[in-house]
């Protein structure tokens, strides 16, 4: 079966799509990108579709599931490296992408995901420092 490699780099998965996708390999890619969120407890996904030149209504919608299930397990999600002719297409059905964060390319996603990972973090500094230490343990 057609598998589409998901690596780690620290925090995060990445995720450079280089074939053609179809509804199965979507299907299958979804699956396997949660699972590995899971199993690394991944805090970021980057997802490069540089090497996509369609994406139809079903992709589109995969790659909003996607980042719906990270946002469950805790982590965000990046898209980059969208053709322009890639976000026409997607304007032109009518999605949204709702929840996906897109960069225009590697680098700036990866920068998306370290500020989102810095956010948090610091958010979750700011929740605590008020507490005593007996609150903290609580």
């Amino acid at each position: 079966m057609e598998r589409i490699p998901i690596l780690q780099m620290g925090d995060f998965l990445l995720v450079t799509i280089q074939v053609d996708m179809h509804d199965r390999l979507a299907m299958t890619l979804q699956d396997d990108l949660t699972n590995r969120i899971t199993q690394t407890h991944a805090q970021g996904v980057l997802i490069d579709i540089s090497a996509l030149e369609i994406v139809d209504s079903f992709i589109g919608r995969i790659l909003g599931n996607i980042a719906k299930m990270s946002r469950v397990l805790d982590a965000e999600t990046v898209v980059v490296g969208m053709q322009p002719a890639v976000a026409i297409t997607l304007v032109e059905l009518g999605l949204s992408l709702t929840g996906v964060r897109t960069a225009l390319n590697v680098e700036k996603g990866m920068a998306l995901l370290q500020a989102a990972l810095h956010a948090t973090a610091t958010s979750s500094f700011t929740a605590t420092e008020g507490l005593s230490n007996d609150d903290a343990a609580v």
